[in-house]
């Protein structure tokens, strides 16, 4: 006998026999938009770009708009549905038609918009002003600094010993007199 409150059939009542062995709930029949998506997945699979094309039309713009809702700018969410389109294009041979196509998609696009933004944040840096000089030497004077420095001791060595001394000395070392 079954409690007042529960009729039979009621979802959340059934026996485990009667559920899905992945979600533990009866998983719903496929919608009629999900037999024609799954009628043209298996299409694309045997080569039709066609149908993957009419799918794309199809789940395009929700794709643009979850891809969007993660990036937050247009732009980049354009790249990350084109990325996500080619890899569901490249891994349609892999799509369950017994599962709605939507969800699939929609995964791989929204990976391919966090890839995206994992890869932006990476890559970002804050831009060092105009008006902030580095406290070394560029290339550029560190390359005039070891040539001077090689002219100014190739003339040093030709100085006699003690004119050598006293340049170095007073000019080097800052003695006023040698």
């Amino acid at each position: 006998m079954t409690p007042p409150s529960v009729r039979p059939g009621d979802r959340t009542y059934l026996s485990t026999a009667q559920r899905s062995p992945r979600s533990q709930r009866p998983e719903p029949p496929l919608r009629n938009s999900d037999v024609a998506d799954a009628e043209l997945a298996q299409a694309a699979v045997r080569g039709d770009p066609d149908a993957f094309g009419r799918l794309i039309d199809q789940h395009g713009l929700a794709a643009r708009r979850a891809a969007r809702a993660i990036l937050r700018d247009e732009d980049d969410a354009d790249d990350a549905v084109q990325e996500g389109m080619l890899a569901a294009w490249r891994a349609i041979d892999r799509y369950d038609p017994a599962r709605p196509f939507r969800p699939w998609l929609m995964r791989i696009v929204v990976n391919a918009a966090l890839d995206a933004r994992r890869r932006s944040k990476v890559r970002q840096a804050e831009p060092i002003g105009e008006t902030i000089e580095s406290g070394g030497l560029g290339p550029d004077r560190m390359t005039e600094a070891s040539l001077l420095r090689t002219r100014v001791d190739a003339a040093l060595a030709e100085l006699p010993e003690r004119q050598r001394i006293a340049l170095v000395l007073f000019d080097a070392e800052g003695w006023g007199h040698a």
